[in-house]
């Protein structure tokens, strides 16, 4: 399939006029010579499909709950709503629970749906956080960083984790950075840690920053604390949920400035998100739907119900750039998955995977691996 006349969001991250084609699944010709049948786009957007590495659920679903048909179901909603990819991420449950739900998504790497996003990895959040700092996280299962442990559940997934959180406080941290670094991405989360205690983390191989600003201290100017320590280095990217109710406006640009080019846009969505307000559940503790907002029963906010396009839009919609805002949601990711080489831009032998839309990146047709959602 060939289409000319598209705004292609290039490598280079700007939009450019231009032609590209689908064969076999993968872009081929972009920015290429037109040719004859193209479809004319007249001017449409074209931006690669969105990534998004930090969800647990939607439709009803939890990644955690284990349940094939539930991922598989996850894996539609975000396929019609331009998400194309996706990690899952898990909670502070038992290791039994969490090496079924691990295994479940060995099963569904291993067989995409047609029209689904592609479950790519594995978002290990939980179980070594600490307790001050656990926002939703069941304080009953946490537990210190155990490579081993660590070890037993990658393998369940067939080797599918490609981040691994913790809190740089808690015993064995730094030891467990160490070993971990050469499997999959460390991250810092769900963390009172000091600036000195992330710094050690860092400087031992953590390299991303979980959901910035939720489930840590803030910026002090005399405790910079774990936002400071990972700011400081260019290696580190940070999460950020921009559904409008986890960060202020302010907060979401301030997080483009400390983190340049290095934000990853998350929706942190659990089940409740696409279904109706009203009570639902995450990690096995009860949860209250109004809005965009779920909280705990204390009032502790928990995920959110939007999922990453809709974060995209809204990022636009507080002073972020279009071309920042796509690049956070698509290149940066598939750098942290380590999966540039195959997803994330649009370039000649990469997966299809893309989204039209307007200037204003209303979304018109999802296409995954060349075709038509």
């Amino acid at each position: 399939m060939d289409f000319k006349n598209a705004m292609i969001f290039t490598e280079d991250f700007h939009f450019q006029l231009g032609c590209f084609s689908v064969e076999d699944g993968k872009f081929t010709n972009v920015l290429g010579p037109e040719r004859p049948g193209a479809v004319d786009l007249e001017g449409a957007y074209v931006i690669p499909g969105l990534i998004d590495i930090h969800t647990h659920g939607n439709s009803g679903a939890d990644f955690s709950d284990g349940d094939e048909a539930g991922l598989r179901r996850m894996a539609a909603y975000n396929g019609k709503n331009g998400v194309t990819a996706f990690a899952p991420a898990s909670m502070t449950l038992p290791y039994e629970v969490l090496e079924t739900a691990f295994a479940t998504a060995k099963a569904v790497h291993a067989a995409p749906e047609k029209g689904s996003a592609r479950l790519v990895g594995i978002n290990m959040e939980g179980p070594f956080f600490s307790e001050k700092r656990k926002g939703a996280q069941n304080a009953a299962y946490l537990k210190n960083p155990d490579f081993e442990a660590f070890q037993k559940l990658n393998a369940a997934s067939g080797g599918l984790v490609k981040l691994a959180d913790l809190a740089p406080e808690l015993p064995g941290a730094v030891e467990f950075a160490k070993k971990a670094k050469e499997v999959c991405v460390v991250s810092i989360a769900h963390t009172d840690a000091t600036y000195d205690e992330a710094k050690a983390v860092i400087d031992a191989g953590a390299t991303h920053l979980t959901h910035l600003y939720n489930a840590m201290p803030g910026i002090h100017h005399r405790n910079p604390g774990p936002i400071g320590a990972a700011s400081e280095r260019e290696k580190v990217y940070a999460e950020l949920i921009c559904d409008g109710v986890h960060s202020h406006p302010s907060a979401v640009r301030l997080a483009f400035k400390l983190f340049p080019h290095r934000i990853c846009l998350i929706s942190d969505s659990m089940r409740a998100c696409g279904m109706p307000e009203g009570e639902s559940d995450l990690g096995g503790q009860k949860v209250y739907i109004k809005g965009r907002k779920a909280t705990l029963a204390d009032g502790t906010i928990a995920g959110s119900c939007t999922n990453l396009y809709d974060c995209v839009t809204t990022a636009v919609a507080f002073g972020i750039p279009v071309a920042e805002a796509v690049r956070a949601a698509t290149w940066n990711p598939a750098h942290e998955l380590g999966l540039l080489d195959e997803i994330g831009s649009i370039r000649d032998g990469k997966r299809a995977d893309f989204v039209i839309t307007t200037a204003a990146l209303e979304r018109k047709t999802v296409y995954i691996g060349g075709e038509k959602v």
